[in-house]
């Protein structure tokens, strides 16, 4: 297929924001301005690029505990991301879920999640809330290879299966669970193989060729609008950080790090871009400078923007019924 070029150009702009804005978080936590625990998303931005480009206003996601990137693709204000994390009350959940809980559904955005696995639920009951008032919606689930070993995974895929429910599972196969390679945790080699099992359609691509992310998604997206049922898509792709900000990544060499810098997608897109006359540098290095530009103001709101107050501290996180209960 042939992807329009306003698609591609803001594609690229998204990646960029999304390596420009997890960069900024890795100095950041490495001068101590933030707590908790933080994992960057470097290395693996064409896939949430390539399947947000195809998500409608009213489409959902769920995201996992390295989640900025499907955030930000999903048309998360990088703003109130970067104030959630820095603790503060202008952020996405007043400052209190941090990096790994930040949602927004007025973007479909309906939580990144700490606990692995736990967001493919969540999108298939998007999916039937979707299927039972009619709605022309599609819910995304994006995770981990890891948590293809989980129940949630298995049940989630069974139950979209057998309902034909509108949703794409995200495979984001970075080849290690934490700090297991992949075929030390599983006996297969394609994680979509796996939806044979449920009687569905698995792919397994290149997860750093974002225009192939994006013709792939642009099918099964569309697939599971119509009525078609669910779609597992694999992802092969590389975290070319540590598992969390503070891992020194010593579990891979350096040749198997160096090799998939090669395969950067940004840099890919750049090519691509190029070779086929879209962009060129001038584009490239004006979208660098916005880029900049924003997370700088970002990174200000949230230096800028207060502390939740005492009074605040168990707003949005306290059950009525439990304050009624007690008293």
């Amino acid at each position: 297929m042939d992807v329009a070029k306003d698609v591609l150009l803001d594609m690229y702009k998204v990646m960029l924001k999304i390596r420009l804005f997890d960069e900024r978080v890795s100095e950041l936590f490495a001068q101590g301005k933030l707590a908790g625990f933080v994992h960057c998303y470097v290395g693996e931005e064409a896939i949430p690029a390539g399947v947000c480009a195809n998500l409608k206003e009213n489409d959902c996601i769920t995201s996992t505990h390295r989640g900025h990137g499907h955030l930000i693709a999903k048309g998360g204000i990088t703003k109130y991301m970067m104030a959630e994390l820095y603790g503060k009350e202008t952020g996405y959940c007043k400052g209190k879920g941090g990096s790994m809980h930040i949602a927004d559904t007025s973007k479909g955005i309906l939580g990144a999640n700490g606990i692995v696995g736990a967001g493919i639920p969540i999108a298939v009951g998007a999916g039937i809330s979707f299927k039972m008032q009619k709605l022309p919606h599609v819910s995304a689930s994006f995770f981990g290879d890891g948590a293809s070993n989980r129940g949630s995974f298995h049940e989630g895929l069974n139950l979209a299966s057998i309902w034909d429910l509108p949703v794409v599972f995200i495979c984001e196969n970075n080849m290690y669970g934490e700090f297991t390679r992949q075929g030390l945790h599983q006996r297969i080699t394609n994680i979509a193989s796996r939806a044979a099992a449920y009687g569905f359609d698995g792919i397994t691509i290149d997860g750093n060729d974002a225009v192939l992310v994006y013709e792939t998604a642009y099918d099964a997206i569309n697939k599971a609008r119509n009525g078609g049922g669910p779609t597992l898509i694999e992802c092969k792709t590389y975290r070319l950080k540590g598992h969390f900000e503070g891992d020194p990544g010593s579990y891979r060499t350096k040749d198997e790090i160096d090799e998939w810098k090669k395969k950067d997608p940004i840099i890919m897109l750049e090519d691509y871009l190029k070779g086929n006359n879209i962009a060129d540098d001038i584009f490239f290095n004006n979208v660098k400078d916005e880029m900049k530009k924003e997370i700088e103001e970002a990174q200000k709101f949230a230096e800028e923007s207060n502390y939740p107050s005492k009074e605040q501290v168990v707003e949005d996180v306290y059950s009525d019924i439990i304050e009624k209960v007690e008293r």
